[in-house]
């Protein structure tokens, strides 16, 4: 075996003890990379990552939540026309993986630019625990760090299931109206166009509205907030058809 592992449980540690996503300074930490030495708060915890921990990686794995009740499936996030990314997500073999651009001022973004090789892991939502999404990441980090040959050779990887589920387009669907979401758990299954997804009914039973999949997809992000409003995101839906995932 070889290399070194940094692992950083909590790289938010304020947004941990105060359950938000801000920093003190009112700052989201993921929008102000690479950061400045002498910016507010969250600007100068993410200048010394940037300066002190960046430097020294060759990969990184960035474990995120789905944030505003949002549930995410268990999916890895790379850009698109880079193989060594592709490869990774082939190894790490996440359920599913989307091609997604990178954000300005990401934690992501200032890594591809330092030529450091990061998956961004994406599942479940904040402020909450799930042992599935949990185990999903675990296994994915052994298969990475397996392939990578920094575990000892007696340890047993996991092999998925299935392989990684490849997506390149997807669309949110929106709340036609205000109400109670009733969501039917849908998360990472496939659905056919017409499939109802939940109703949005009124808190006396007067009107129900039936929330449909606008077409074939997976369902890979939910909204588990059980009130929603016009306009509201409530699912996120791929575009892809299975066959043309297969082919990736």
């Amino acid at each position: 075996t070889h290399g070194t592992i940094i692992c950083i449980p909590i790289i938010n540690i304020y947004g941990f003890v105060n359950k938000s996503r801000e920093f003190p300074d009112g700052r989201d930490l993921n929008r102000v990379f690479p950061g400045s030495k002498k910016g507010s708060l969250a600007s100068r915890f993410a200048f010394h990552i940037v300066a002190e921990i960046l430097p020294i990686l060759d990969y990184a794995v960035d474990f995120h939540a789905g944030g505003a009740s949002r549930f995410n499936a268990p999916q890895i996030r790379i850009t698109e026309n880079n193989p060594e990314l592709k490869l990774l997500a082939d190894v790490f073999n996440a359920p599913f993986t989307l091609y997604s651009k990178n954000i300005s001022g990401s934690f992501r973004n200032t890594s591809e630019k330092a030529n450091v090789k990061m998956l961004l892991f994406e599942g479940g939502k904040s402020l909450d625990i799930n042992n599935e999404i949990a185990n999903q990441a675990v296994m994915g980090v052994k298969r990475l760090l397996h392939y990578l040959n920094m575990l000892d050779p007696v340890q047993v990887v996991e092999k998925a299931k299935e392989p990684t589920i490849y997506i390149k387009n997807s669309v949110w669907l929106r709340a036609k109206c205000s109400g109670l979401l009733h969501d039917f758990n849908l998360i990472s299954k496939f659905v056919t166009k017409g499939t109802i997804l939940a109703i949005i009914t009124d808190p006396f039973g007067k009107f129900e509205q039936k929330v449909k999949a606008p077409h074939d997809g997976f369902v890979i992000n939910a909204n588990h907030s059980p009130i929603v409003y016009e306009g509201d995101a409530i699912y996120h839906i791929s575009k892809n058809s299975p066959e043309e995932d297969a082919e990736e």
